[in-house]
């Protein structure tokens, strides 16, 4: 059997929902010929069975960020900068830590990993023989460390970016920042056999700066493993579910808000008969729309729960919500949770944007349906709550498309970018 070092920061018993993607891989890619050793962080907390790991320690780069940070503000203050009592004073400060922070943690937080994990992994090719490297983003400086053991141990290199490095939709550093980042990135992913992302949009726009590699995409995916094959009781009230983070109010949830109160008002839904649920971290802006529509005791915030629970909470639901950012951030974004979803077996409803690529997944798969206006979800929703007043269920499209997005199929198309690294060499 063939043997990929995966270095994965994320993994568990990280909560982090970057350690979903290298995990699952490395539990599915044996069944394709390919034996999985995993390098990430040592980490507190039991480990996924049967996983050969490779633990690497880090520095600690917050208590020296929040050292010179300190430092700077302190000097700020003798040189009688704005008092912080000024706005203006404030926003100052606010910036030069920012761009101190941006400086210090370039190319990213982890970069205190760097170091320890190169050198683990370093001591382990020379002792073992590995076919393939690959590396899995962010944090990019998991991409630093497979192209220094590319360059040094002549291995194959698939690099693997669950989200674009400089060319991300969320990137905001500064631009003399992102100058620098732009040509690590350049000379970085220059050495890699094999490039993969996460959308064919991904695809799109890194191929225009870098032309002449080959760029593939595979997408995030379920785990059915994750979801025990056992009938679930579905809620007794016509219950919505929502589990993930709000973005700080850009995934907003105003207009189901608005179609559910309108859909009371009408008495077309009975308010008594219908909750829509938030596993979240509580935003104030969010709450308070709750209250302007009238929809207390509808609407019901609880903290976030074990992902294990979620998943159970999910199941017992007549639909799943997806929020997209309200400014169409996401418009060229998987979420992961929607894949989650498909695990799930629930009817989704996507909000959020104008345009966005989940409309066509939503559509190719028969799991669900994109929603851009008011009217169009009232129309959505009084289907499927008519449904459960007559039958007392939601009904999941059982012909829907979704096992090309399960882990396991995913892991052998995951191999085949393997074996042709493998392969190229």
């Amino acid at each position: 059997m063939k043997k990929v070092l995966i270095i994965a920061y994320a993994f568990p018993p990280s909560p982090a929902v970057g350690s979903l993607r290298p995990y699952k891989l490395s539990k599915y890619i044996p069944s394709f010929g390919w034996e999985p050793v995993v390098l990430t962080v040592t980490r507190d907390g039991a480990r996924p069975h049967g996983t050969n790991i490779l633990a690497a320690g880090k520095r600690d780069m917050i208590a020296a960020i929040k050292i010179s940070s300190g430092h700077l503000l302190r000097r700020d203050n003798n040189l009688k900068m704005k008092s912080a009592d000024d706005p203006a004073g404030i926003a100052v400060k606010s910036s030069t830590t920012k761009l101190l922070k941006e400086i210090l943690y370039f190319p990213d937080r982890q970069k205190g990993w760097y170091k320890f994990a190169l050198k683990k992994a370093s001591e382990y090719v020379e002792r073992e023989k590995v076919d393939v490297v690959m590396s899995t983003s962010p944090p990019v400086t998991s991409h630093l460390i497979a192209g220094k053991l590319k360059k040094k141990h002549n291995i194959p290199w698939v690099a693997d970016l669950r989200d674009p490095w400089t060319t991300n939709q969320f990137y905001n550093k500064y631009k003399f920042i992102k100058y620098f980042d732009r040509k690590l990135e350049l000379k970085t992913l220059h050495g890699a056999d094999i490039i993969v992302t996460t959308t064919p949009e991904f695809v799109d726009t890194m191929q225009e700066l870098h032309e002449m590699k080959k760029i593939t995409c595979i997408t995030n995916g379920y785990d059915a493993d994750d979801f025990p094959d056992v009938p679930v009781r579905q809620a007794d009230k016509f219950t919505i579910t929502y589990t993930g983070t709000l973005a700080g109010g850009k995934r907003d949830p105003s207009v189901l808000f608005g179609a559910v109160k309108q859909l009371i008002v009408e008495k077309k839904v009975n308010k008594d008969m219908i909750e829509i649920r938030f596993f979240t971290r509580k935003e104030e802006q969010v709450v308070n729309k709750t209250e302007k529509y009238g929809l207390s005791g509808v609407v019901n915030y609880y903290d976030f729960i074990p992902r294990v629970e979620a998943l159970d909470k999910q199941r017992e639901s007549h639909l799943l919500l997806l929020l997209l950012d309200s400014n169409g951030a996401e418009q060229d974004v998987y979420p992961a949770k929607v894949f989650e979803y498909f695990g799930a077996q629930r009817p989704i409803i996507a909000l959020g944007g104008k345009r966005s690529i989940i409309k066509d997944l939503l559509e190719e798969t028969g799991c669900g349906t994109f929603v851009e206006n008011r009217d169009a979800l009232k129309r959505v929703l009084l289907g499927y709550y008519e449904e459960f007043c007559r039958c007392g269920q939601v009904k999941f499209n059982e012909n829907s498309d979704i096992y090309k997005y399960s882990y396991k199929s995913i892991a052998q198309r995951y191999s085949e970018v393997l074996d042709e690294c493998f392969h190229k060499d």
